[in-house]
């Protein structure tokens, strides 16, 4: 009898170490279907695994396809509904199909549970319909989908899944994000993921990449590669394939260095990526593209959002400068270099990332808006040294243009009384003025035009016009993509990843806050540095 106790005992600990683990919890009682279509124990991949260790409350997901992060998260969803009474979950998807698919999933882990074996464990259903599940606890789980019925609103939930949000309809990803943030449970566990692959630029890829590049983001982003350890045994037959169809043509021997492409190259050495996963890349893209390979199985998160195809810029060169950067100067290293009256904007709207050399010539190009804030245009500076380095960089849309003007003053004569070219628009015009009659600028950029006498003539500042602004672009990607200047500031390079000839009307890739005005202002810095002249000694 006493073994009979001291057995029962210990199976009780086992039992209540795995209630309190979701990873034996899945292990030992959830049920999912594999790719070969058996029913195995959901243990979780190392990507699972290492998202489950590294979560917070705001958690942003740029993944490849399939590697299993919907499957985590009903799984989690179940386990934390059954072990915490009164609590809710939702999960949404891009389309009803995928929501109700999803919703059998969650059912199947729920039958999958071992009801029999342990009766008092798990609470019993009282609800289930096409929209939730509701257990005798309290705790319920629901599915959405984007552009349906409003089922945020007016509830609160533990975790709340944007699944594929990228597919989304653009105008209802940031109204979402709006409803969901104020129905997360205020509690130290609650959380939000969102999850998708790229698919182009929109809320979605904004709101990654602000947190991919540390700028005060709130949301932490985790990125799952193509060359993740659970594509290894999750897409083995399509590995199994692609070696096939490789020694098939390649007189029966597997890759190796010597089969190795350019591109393979980089990969194999920079990335770590195994000649099993470059015959699956080279296989894959053979029989789709790369354009699709790169989107559905990026290497990093540049290159899963790029557009290569429609740009103006090359799109492989800026992905390469984004990974190379100079971060700007530490405010703390430079702030009792530069005049007073730039401290409040110092790496917040202004970047330095050089400081200027004595005697050294620079150029700055600057772009004029209206300065009222919310989705308006910025107004911008891009300042170069002689070389074509880029010493700076200033962007904001909430200034007027007689503070902008006073900023553009100070910052020109910090560098060096540097020789501006300024867009003339209607409201680069005022600018111009300010600077030359009241701020007595003199090393400003004159355009040589014709009046309607035929007479030549000087103008301050740099018209752009149908006939002008495809020679400012062309000047600035040949100017780029030779490496006659190095460009620093992160947000020109994401502006030229976006950056359009639709038809002959160049411009950025219309959408809330996606703006081209450090593209031009940059394109402005360029014909500074072709005109190459100085007005005052320095």
């Amino acid at each position: 009898m006493a073994i009979k106790t001291k057995a029962t005992s210990k199976n009780s600990k086992a039992l209540q170490r795995v209630m309190g683990d979701f990873r034996l919890f899945a292990k030992n009682f959830i049920k999912i279907i594999d790719n070969n279509g058996d029913s195995v124990p959901f243990i979780l991949n190392p990507e699972q695994e290492q998202f489950t260790n590294e979560m917070v409350k705001y958690n942003i997901i740029l993944k490849g396809r399939q590697i299993g992060f919907t499957t985590w998260s009903l799984a989690y969803m179940l386990y934390s509904a059954i072990t915490k009474s009164d609590t809710s979950y939702i999960i949404m998807t891009h389309h009803n199909k995928v929501t109700q698919s999803l919703f059998r999933k969650l059912k199947k882990m729920y039958i999958s549970l071992p009801h029999d074996k342990y009766p008092s464990l798990f609470p019993k259903l009282e609800i289930s319909n096409r929209d939730e599940i509701y257990m005798s606890n309290g705790s319920r789980i629901m599915v959405a989908t984007a552009g349906g019925e409003d089922s945020i609103s007016g509830n609160t939930f533990e975790l709340i899944h944007l699944s594929e949000m990228a597919k989304y309809p653009n105008e209802q990803q940031e109204e979402i994000i709006a409803t969901s943030i104020p129905a997360l449970a205020k509690n130290p566990n609650s959380k939000i993921v969102i999850e998708s692959t790229a698919m182009g630029y929109n809320v979605y890829q904004e709101m990654f990449m602000k947190a991919h590049r540390g700028k005060e983001s709130v949301w932490k982003a985790h990125f799952y590669s193509w060359l993740a350890k659970a594509y290894s045994s999750q897409f083995k037959h399509s590995f199994d394939e692609a070696e096939t169809w490789f020694r098939l043509h390649n007189k029966g021997a597997r890759m190796s260095k010597k089969d190795l492409e350019f591109e393979e190259k980089d990969l194999h050495s920079k990335h770590g990526a195994t000649f099993r996963q470059l015959m699956f890349r080279r296989y894959h893209i053979e029989t789709n593209s790369l354009e699709k390979f790169q989107r559905e199985f990026p290497t990093t998160p540049d290159e899963a959002f790029a557009e290569s195809n429609k740009t103006i810029f090359d799109t492989k060169k800026i992905i390469e400068r984004l990974n190379n950067l100079l971060p700007p100067l530490d405010t703390n290293d430079i702030v009792n270099e530069i005049p007073q009256s730039l401290h409040p904007y110092l790496n917040k709207n202004l970047y330095i990332y050089h400081l200027p050399k004595r005697k050294v010539r620079c150029y700055a190009g600057v772009d004029v808006a209206s300065g009222t804030g919310g989705g308006n245009d910025n107004s911008t500076m891009s300042v170069f040294n002689a070389d074509g380095q880029q010493m700076a960089s200033f962007y904001a849309n909430d200034i007027p243009v007689y503070k902008f003007a006073e900023i553009v003053n100070d910052v020109g004569r910090f560098f060096n009384y540097a020789f501006l070219c300024v867009e003339r628009n209607s409201y680069g015009l005022p600018l111009l003025e300010k600077l030359r009659k009241e701020y007595n600028y003199m090393n400003l950029l004159k355009q040589k035009v014709f009046d309607q006498k035929g007479k030549k003539r000087l103008q301050l500042g740099f018209m752009t016009t149908n006939v002008t602004k495809p020679i400012i672009i062309n000047d600035l990607k040949e100017n780029f993509e030779l490496g006659l200047i190095n460009i620093e500031c992160i947000d020109t390079l994401e502006e030229m990843k976006i950056y359009q000839d639709n038809n002959g009307k160049m411009g950025n890739k219309r959408g809330a806050n996606l703006h081209d005005d450090l593209v031009i202002s940059v394109a402005m810095s360029c014909q500074a540095m072709k005109q190459a002249k100085y007005y005052v000694d320095i």
